[in-house]
């Protein structure tokens, strides 16, 4: 595989690689950084890979190991559970167990032991077959069924007993981000970017990453030539973000967000998904 084909491949995958990693780790914005690490890994692993019989497979599997990496960071260890008693278990999936996996909140992953969630959301969400999840985690077919059983069991219940709740945000942030909101669908991009600090980092997530105030002060040019997209906060994956609407793209809904770090009434860090679309998928979003 070249380096053209490995970038074809890529953006065709992106959005299904995130897809698992977000459901994995939890949150669609972690799952994000996990992709881009994943894609970095991968490309630094393609001159000495030879020839890849299964390149979706091969790049899932990087996919699921920086996931792990991650989940390690956090000091999140799943149980190890035996695989003796539920071997010969049949598959028995059905259209209930895909669309519970399907419409669950991100963060109902996280509280499955890993082998388990990693099981469920290769066969109820990404629709892999026994065998293929087996190759793909390095594990036995028994494995497998055992992992699907117990993890779908105790979804469906996990599903049925948490109650997302949104976190406090102190009314000072509320404020400072309905300001923001306001300057930018009244297009004041002068007023924003004078509220950059001297460095601020941008990530226009899928695109390009800036830093340093002078370079990050261009991203406003493109919102300034269309009129169309407009702001509101609101939250999203737990935290309180801007909700863009483009009317080009979702007509009567949230097309992606931007996330903004401050510090202080500086602005440290500008998130936007614009070209990560796919980030939007599975997102709790309520608006405030």
């Amino acid at each position: 595989m070249n380096h053209d084909d490995f970038a074809r491949l890529a953006a065709n995958l992106r959005p299904r690689l995130h897809r698992y990693c977000a459901r994995m780790v939890g949150s669609a914005f972690e799952g994000e950084d996990v992709v881009q690490d994943a894609l970095a890994h991968a490309m630094e692993a393609l001159p000495m890979a030879g020839k890849i019989e299964n390149p979706e497979g091969w790049l899932l599997r990087i996919a699921h190991n920086a996931a792990l990496d991650l989940l390690r960071r956090r000091k999140r260890r799943g149980t190890a559970d035996s695989e003796d008693a539920l071997a010969n278990i049949a598959d028995q999936a059905s259209e209930t167990d895909a669309r519970v996996a399907a419409t669950a909140s991100l963060s109902a992953f996280v509280h499955l032991p890993t082998l388990q969630r990693s099981c469920v959301l290769l066969s109820d969400v990404l629709g892999y077959s026994l065998a293929e999840i087996a190759d793909l985690l390095d594990i036995s077919l028994a494995a497998v069924k055992a992992a699907l059983h117990r993890g779908r069991a105790k979804f469906r219940e996990l599903v049925e007993s948490l109650e997302e709740t949104m976190p406090r945000l102190l009314e000072a942030d509320r404020a400072r981000l309905r300001a923001y909101a306001d300057r930018f669908n009244a297009r004041d991009f002068d007023a924003l970017r004078d509220l950059l600090s001297e460095e601020v980092r941008l990530d226009l997530v899928n695109r390009t990453r800036l830093k340093g105030r002078k370079d990050v002060s261009v991203y406003f040019t493109r919102y300034r030539e269309n009129p169309n997209w407009q702001a509101m906060p609101g939250w999203a994956d737990g935290r309180a973000v801007l909700l863009v609407r483009d009317p080009t793209v979702a007509a009567n809904g949230v097309a992606y967000v931007i996330v903004l770090d401050w510090v202080g009434d500086e602005i440290a860090a500008i998130r936007d998904f614009r070209y990560a679309p796919y980030v939007i998928e599975g997102l709790t979003i309520e608006r405030f």
